[in-house]
């Protein structure tokens, strides 16, 4: 098939690779002259693992091709995925200001019958909206699909080429029919395409994140009640767990969820009640508990250190919401570091990846320093706090760590290290849910 897909950013770059892969000739098309030039040389903005050689592969081979031209790419291809970004507006609600110029554009440039395809996360009603936009300019007849992502950031190219199964939403049987031949070469495994009503797939994308984030403040609120009473977590964690009616998945306790879609998707879905006069109450304790998480490592830092941060310096590992991402989007580092930064510490920062994009966004403060080495973070530092858990921390230099840190004091907020082992290498050890160790430091 020949297909397009407008936005070439996280979700639409990932899925044009993944489409062309198969065997299909994708166009991505951007507004963006220097992101689409820098795509054609074979340099990726974001960093996702595989999607490099992926994109680089299809072009190479001709199936996959950038442009900034919506009229070429719109009258080449018979589908049009839609995948630009609908970001937070100020009352938590969508804003589908670029979806709909897309569909403004589709319709001003439709040479024949189209499927277009709403691959962006948007609220109900969206699919009808844009056909509607779209049949406003175009006397050729369009369908509009609902076929949201269900992409994990670090393993979108595994999520995307073998996926648990695929949503669409349609109005028709031709448009399921054309949809399911999309989708045939990834569910060779027999996974379903689950087929269904538009609003339903459209309001689908918005209750399964939902829903996985409530495990995870769930289990942050848990983690709280733990430390009080001294459970520990992770033996909850495995008992309630090893039910199958509930299973492991989404139960790690941490300093909060962030990203692109669990905090902007709970918000849409709170807006979203409001709008049909339905109070999404567990939603809205979901969103408070994850504000509340973001701060349990603030307060135990200045716990420690008696209330006074002044002059204390903190080093971090870890500025990305979660691992194999260079995503700062909402991430607990931004909020977490903020707060340390107005209590008077200096913070020695380091992530594999997210240096550059959490600059950008938390800014230049003098306060701040980065490095590449997580070690090098460590010199002077009366403490370490791990704000994201990449692999490469989780076994550690503990000797080299002793002699570089002023303080033999570390804030685990993902729980990466066991406690007896903190006890053992010596450290003063803080963690989530789980009672703190004294080591012999």
């Amino acid at each position: 098939m020949n297909i397009t897909v407008v936005g070439c950013g996280y979700v639409g770059l990932v899925a044009g690779a993944c489409f062309a892969e198969t065997g299909h000739d994708v166009i991505c098309v951007d507004i963006d002259e220097g992101k689409v030039a820098a795509l054609t040389r074979g340099e990726i903005p974001i960093y996702e693992p595989g999607l490099s050689d992926l994109v680089t592969s299809n072009v190479e081979h001709g199936r996959l091709r950038f442009t900034t031209s919506m009229k070429d790419a719109v009258q080449a291809s018979k589908i049009i995925f839609i995948a630009v970004g609908t970001p937070q507006d100020e009352d938590g609600s969508a804003d589908l200001t670029h979806v709909l110029n897309v569909a403004r554009e589709i319709g001003t440039f439709m040479n024949e019958d189209k499927v277009v395809v709403d691959k962006s996360t948007v609220p109900v009603g969206t699919a009808e909206l844009v056909k509607k936009t779209i049949k406003e300019i175009s006397k050729f007849g369009v369908e509009v699909v609902s076929n949201p992502e269900f992409l994990k950031e670090g393993a979108a190219i595994d999520d995307f080429m073998k996926p648990d199964r695929v949503v669409v939403g349609v109005s028709s049987q031709q448009a399921a029919e054309t949809m399911k031949e999309l989708y045939a070469p990834f569910v060779r495994t027999n996974n379903p395409i689950l087929v269904m009503d538009v609003v339903s797939a459209e309001m689908t994308k918005y209750a399964a994140n939902t829903m996985l984030a409530t495990r995870v403040s769930f289990m942050n609120e848990i983690s709280r009640l733990c430390s009080k009473v001294g459970a520990d977590i992770n033996m909850v964690r495995i008992g309630i767990g090893s039910d199958s009616r509930i299973g492991m998945s989404f139960l790690f306790p941490g300093v909060g969820y962030g990203g692109s879609c669990f905090p902007k998707d709970v918000q849409a879905l709170i807006h979203t009640g409001n709008q049909y006069s339905v109070e999404m109450k567990i939603a809205k304790a979901v969103e408070e508990v994850n504000a509340q998480q973001k701060m349990v490592m603030v307060e135990r830092i200045k716990e420690h250190f008696g209330g006074e941060l002044s002059g204390k310096t903190v080093a971090v590992w870890g500025l990305a919401f979660k691992p194999k991402t260079d995503d700062v989007r909402e991430a607990p580092a931004l909020v977490i570091l903020d707060e340390l930064v107005r209590a008077g510490a200096r913070i020695q920062a380091f992530d594999p990846e997210a240096v550059h994009t959490f600059r950008q966004r938390f800014g230049e403060n003098n306060s701040v320093s980065y490095s590449e080495s997580n070690y090098d973070v460590l010199k002077g530092a009366d403490c370490l706090l791990i704000c994201t858990e990449w692999n490469e921390f989780r076994r550690p230099n503990f000797a080299k760590m002793k002699s570089l840190l002023s303080g033999k004091v570390i804030f685990d907020g993902r729980n990466i290290f066991e406690p007896k082992m903190m006890k053992d290498e010596g450290f003063v050890y803080y963690s989530i849910g789980r009672p703190a160790v004294n080591g012999n430091a």
